[in-house]
């Protein structure tokens, strides 16, 4: 799914597309991408772009008229820059947005068709999509410490929770909590003064290096190949691979639609998480799928979780 710097460098290239342009009109190929009904979509058509925004991993445009287009590209959602009037592919494609200077197209891989397309008038109805979550690039130690301490979670939960932290999803929050060096199982609420400030200063060092890459490497072109597993990452879909501060293999637990990756020397005392006691652990922490982790109002529970290898059935410490 892209997280906070995938969908900031999308933004980057769309003002230079499209800020100040009018949006000619939008085009459905999938009438399921569009969840919601009025303003009908076709009012959308004509407007231009006065602004574009982020909330949590949405991104948000301000259309004149006081509209705003909201598309969230949930796992598999992608945006293309295309010549004007591109035809919507066949296959993966949603949705085409045509402007006097290109067109940008939705597209989405996968059977399960997550991402979605709104149109909304009004500030109020904009805030209505707002999760509540700190900005936390924005946000000093004191924020980020009350957000954290908010609810009772594992620190891998409590990250990827838009009602506490905006934008941070599965792969961010791994490379994070590997920079912080802390286990995803730890209990936010059992955290040391030092270690919350680790993460603190983690969370934003990881978040602002992956924009600045994001946008080096995208140099004035649109970003094509967006994904969650990045050359450079230390853990997030290493599973097997060397963590590159330790040479220990990476780990990672299995879970519903997601997996997380870890460190066992760097992050939980080199113990391997085992199976049963995440289980007992996870099953009232963390969401079934992923439209629950975005969507859903709180703790979901039930999950299933798979480990790589099974050790010990000891409740996996800090």
């Amino acid at each position: 799914m892209p997280e906070l710097p995938d969908v900031l460098a999308y933004i980057e290239a769309l003002e230079g597309r499209v800020l100040g342009r009018r949006l000619l009109a939008v085009r459905l190929r999938s009438p399921f991408v569009l969840r919601s009904v009025d303003p009908p979509i076709d009012s959308a058509g004509g407007r231009a772009v006065l602004g574009l925004r982020r909330i949590g991993k949405r991104i948000v445009f301000d259309l004149d008229g006081d509209l705003f287009l909201i598309v969230h590209l949930m796992i598999a959602g992608r945006l293309h820059w295309k010549p004007g009037g591109a035809k919507i592919p066949g296959r993966l494609g949603l949705a085409a947005f045509d402007f006097p200077t290109g067109t940008l197209l939705l597209t989405e891989t996968g059977s399960k068709k997550r991402a979605s397309l709104h149109l909304v008038r009004g500030v109020e109805a904009l805030g209505a999509f707002e999760r509540g979550g700190i900005e936390v690039l924005d946000a000093d130690l004191p924020a980020f410490h009350a957000a954290l301490r908010r609810e009772s979670h594992t620190l891998k939960r409590a990250l990827t929770d838009p009602r506490l932290f905006s934008g941070i999803g599965n792969a961010y929050s791994d490379e994070i909590l590997h920079r912080a060096r802390l286990s995803p199982l730890q209990l936010t609420r059992s955290l040391a003064e030092g270690e919350t400030v680790r993460l603190f200063e983690a969370t934003g060092t990881v978040l602002r290096e992956w924009t600045e890459r994001l946008r080096s490497a995208r140099g004035g072109g649109f970003p094509e190949k967006v994904t969650a597993f990045r050359d450079g990452m230390a853990v997030h879909g290493r599973f097997g691979q060397s963590c590159p501060a330790c040479g220990t293999a990476v780990q990672r637990i299995v879970y519903a639609d997601n997996e997380c990756n870890y460190c066992p020397r760097c992050q939980t005392g080199g113990r391997v998480l085992a199976d049963r006691a995440l289980s007992r652990l996870l099953k009232d922490d963390w969401p079934r799928t992923i439209e629950e982790m975005e969507e859903g109002p709180g703790i979901i529970p039930g999950t299933s979780i798979r480990s790589p290898r099974r050790t010990s059935s000891r409740r996996p410490g800090a």
